[in-house]
């Protein structure tokens, strides 16, 4: 008898899912999109780096005149 009740169950349940037969969510967690960092520090990330590389530029620019003038110097001198 327990085993016709348990049965009974089990088609019920079965039942459900059929009836939600493509209407299933494509993923069980939650919608929301949590990103790993915030947008603040990305920014800052960002503005490190674009600035970082933006003073190393200028830093080897400027040695590169100074090596060429100290260059036409030398050959002006010669």
């Amino acid at each position: 008898m327990a085993l016709m009740q348990r049965m009974k169950v089990a088609n019920e349940k079965a039942a459900k899912n059929i009836t939600n037969r493509g209407n299933v969510p494509k993923t069980t967690r939650a919608s929301e999109e949590n990103y790993p960092v915030g947008p603040w520090l990305l920014g800052l990330f960002i503005f490190v780096v674009c600035g970082s590389e933006f003073v190393k530029k200028s830093v080897f620019s400027q040695a590169a005149r100074f090596a060429l003038i100290r260059h036409l110097f030398m050959v002006a001198r010669s």
